[in-house]
């Protein structure tokens, strides 16, 4: 993992002393807003306005040039047009200015033009040794110490409120809109970081300096595109390190979708399969939607993060536990039922109730309030969840029943506060009451599930240790694409066993070949030329005879003459014929931004059709290999389903660690591997590929 000092970033973030480069004396305008923002907060440190025109900028004493500056400012933001961007970023270093923020827009955003002059900043940048932000950058703000780099108009509805939710975002309007959002729902989100067109700063960086800053415990990410990894995976390392939950909105999961971040941010979209491997690996959370992403982070505010996550849910209402019930299994929540002893007990006090979870408690704990505190400490103490879901509906702010409930309530909690304790309630003037006591208030309880398997998904990750990476294997690749036999050759080398099979030039050979495997056999045709053999009917099988042998040796020859004419025939390929298998797929593709990527999922046709597939980044062990191959939905049909007999997962597991292995030894030459179908025979006789395509570029 690449060690990353996202310290670095601090001049940008907890400057001393800023300088506004094209500062406006009118406050509304983007040079003038920061200065405006800043004045009002209260920023304790330098604040110098640059402005050859002016000599006060908004009361301020204003310099005529960067050389004027009294000092190297920490950060100086460029509020300038484009056509001066670059020198001005150029002045700025020679004074030595730690850290920039650039507004200007008009760069790799635009056109080929911007992308050359965005290099060009990004050379500035690195020669003077520069923290860039931006170009086409609304900013960042940090109200712990009321510094506003931005020129963002979402002040205009209220200042930030207390609180420790960082928001990096790669998109300014949007990034700046979850903090609207946040405001709208009391929830405090001091420090908003966005990156624009990341001619140096990354979205990575701003994650790696909240995963470190004290300022930040959970963090709020959007991104349209990852434009580099090492340092976006040793921000998802640090956080998980430090504990801090990570909920990203990652757009572009569509083709139009994907279309639109690359124009917007000049960024690579990448795959989107690839992105959700990579942030499942470190723990982080996939919000669908703005609404989603706060339920999370508030819930996540709490800091409490079940390792074994079960939900326990108390409702007065048996409809609404149905409806919990079914978003609980929706989500992955495990809901186990309570303890036949626990169920009776409840009975005995309630005949009518239905005490097995969800626990509805019906209306009658209305007529009998201590019932109240009895069933919520049942659920607590003999149900054991690490989250209790209560739903109390309108009750929670009635006039007559409401104050008691929330004593009562108020009570079971305080007696098991390592529990995540939710209520569902519609009760707008009772929350910050109820909040207070230590409750999450969610008005839907569908929602509250949702943000609640979260809680879970974090827990689990934080508890993880980062796996070891399996040792890799010395890789040769050859100078050109190998046929089948020389691809299964270098895998075989590597750990992937293949079929027993011989490659043979002469019919002969063929024949020899066959008897020595044992009839059945099949065979191909083999050349390096031809990749998808099944497409001109390259594979004969169930070949029981040696006349089989002669025949199909001619019929392959004379297929691949008619329909490849130009491609190099090695000659035959003759391999046993293995029946009573599950045939499943590996595979390795290289990923633009995250490398060697591998892949299983169901083999032959069943790979494109269902496309049941699980990806992760090269290269990984056993037991992640295993993990993978269970999360497949159709993992059942290794697991013995319909009396079939269990099939060898472990040998599959280490097939598709050692592939791994091998991608990421292979380099970048190593365009990508296919492995269609292997083999898997029942528990203890291994696994086979019976195909193998290895594609090099160069």
């Amino acid at each position: 993992m690449t060690t990353v000092d996202f310290a670095s970033l601090d001049a940008l973030v907890r400057p001393a002393s800023v300088a506004v480069i094209g500062a406006s004396d009118e406050p509304a305008r983007i040079g003038g807003r920061p200065i405006a923002y800043m004045r009002e907060r209260g920023f304790a440190g330098a604040l110098w306005p640059v402005n050859p025109k002016r000599a006060t900028v908004q009361g301020l004493p204003a310099f005529a040039s960067v050389a004027a500056l009294p000092a190297a400012p920490d950060v100086a933001i460029i509020a300038v047009p484009a056509a001066h961007a670059i020198s001005t970023l150029d002045e700025l270093g020679q004074k030595g200015c730690r850290a920039v923020i650039c507004f200007t827009a008009g760069f790799a955003e635009m056109d080929a033009a911007g992308a050359k002059a965005q290099e060009e900043l990004t050379a500035v940048a690195a020669r003077h040794g520069i923290r860039l932000l931006g170009p086409n950058c609304l900013g960042v703000f940090n109200d712990a110490i009321r510094f506003y780099g931005t020129f963002t108009a979402s002040f205009e509805k209220g200042w930030p409120i207390p609180g420790r939710i960082g928001v990096a975002s790669q998109s300014g309007a949007y990034g700046t809109h979850v903090f609207a959002a946040a405001l709208d729902r009391g929830l405090g989100m001091q420090v908003v970081i966005t990156t624009g067109n990341e001619a140096e700063v990354t979205l990575g960086d701003a994650l790696g300096w909240m995963a470190q800053a004290p300022e930040v415990d959970v963090i709020c990410a959007y991104a349209e595109g990852i434009r580099e990894s090492p340092r976006f995976l040793a921000a998802l390392e640090l956080a998980r390190r430090n504990r801090k939950p990570i909920v990203m909105m990652k757009v572009g999961r569509s083709q139009l979708g994907g279309a639109a971040a690359k124009s917007h941010t000049a960024s690579i979209a990448g795959d989107d399969a690839v992105t959700q491997a990579v942030l499942d690996e470190y723990g982080v959370v996939r919000a669908r939607t703005t609404e989603e992403m706060l339920d999370i982070a508030y819930a996540a505010a709490k800091r409490i993060y079940p390792v074994r996550n079960t939900l326990g849910v108390l409702t007065v209402s048996g409809g609404a536990g149905v409806l919990i019930s079914d978003a609980a299994e929706q989500a992955g929540l495990a809901m186990p039922p309570m303890p036949d002893g626990a169920q009776a007990k409840l009975r005995a006090l309630i005949p009518f109730c239905a005490p097995r979870n969800p626990v509805d408690c019906t209306a009658q704990v209305t007529n009998d309030l201590k019932l109240i505190d009895t069933f919520a400490e049942s659920v607590a103490a003999d149900g054991g969840y690490s989250s209790i879901l209560s739903f109390w509906s309108q009750t929670a702010a009635g006039r007559s029943l409401g104050p008691v409930l929330q004593e009562k309530m108020r009570a079971v909690r305080a007696k098991f506060p390592d529990r995540l304790w939710v209520m569902s309630m519609l009760a707008p003037d009772k929350i910050r009451e109820y909040e207070a006591d230590g409750w999450l208030c969610f008005e839907d309880p569908s929602r509250a599930v949702v943000a609640i398997e979260a809680m879970g998904r974090f827990g689990a990750a934080f508890e993880h240790t980062a796996p070891v990476a399996p040792p890799l294997p010395q890789v040769s690749l050859p100078a050109t694409t190998p046929s089948e036999a020389a691809a299964k050759a270098l895998l075989a080398a590597a750990g992937i066993p293949a079929v027993p099979e011989r490659a043979c030039a002469s019919v002969e050979a063929a024949l020899a070949a066959a008897a020595e495997i044992g009839f059945p056999v099949v065979l191909k045709i083999l050349s390096p030329d031809i990749l998808h053999k099944s497409e001109i009917g390259g594979v004969l099988l169930d070949v029981a005879d040696p006349e089989g042998v002669r025949a199909g040796f001619a019929t392959l020859l004379q297929r691949a003459g008619q329909h490849a004419p130009q491609a190099r025939i090695e000659g035959v390929l003759v391999a046993k014929q293995i029946k009573g298998a599950v045939e499943m797929a590996l595979g390795v593709f290289r990923d633009p931004v995250f490398g060697p990527v591998a892949m299983v999922g169901l083999g032959g046709i069943f790979i494109e059709v269902l496309k049941d597939v699980a990806f992760r980044r090269c290269p990984f062990g056993t037991a992640e290999a295993e993990t993978m191959i269970r999360s497949l939905r159709g993992f059942p049909l290794l697991d013995g389903a319909r009396g079939r007999p269990k099939a060898d997962v472990a040998a599959l597991a280490r097939a598709l660690s050692a592939l791994s292995a091998f991608a990421a030894a292979a380099g970048p030459r190593l365009a990508g591997v296919d492995i269609n179908p292997v083999l898997v025979l029942p528990e203890g006789q291994g696994c086979f590929a019976a195909d193998a395509v290895i594609e090099l570029d160069g």
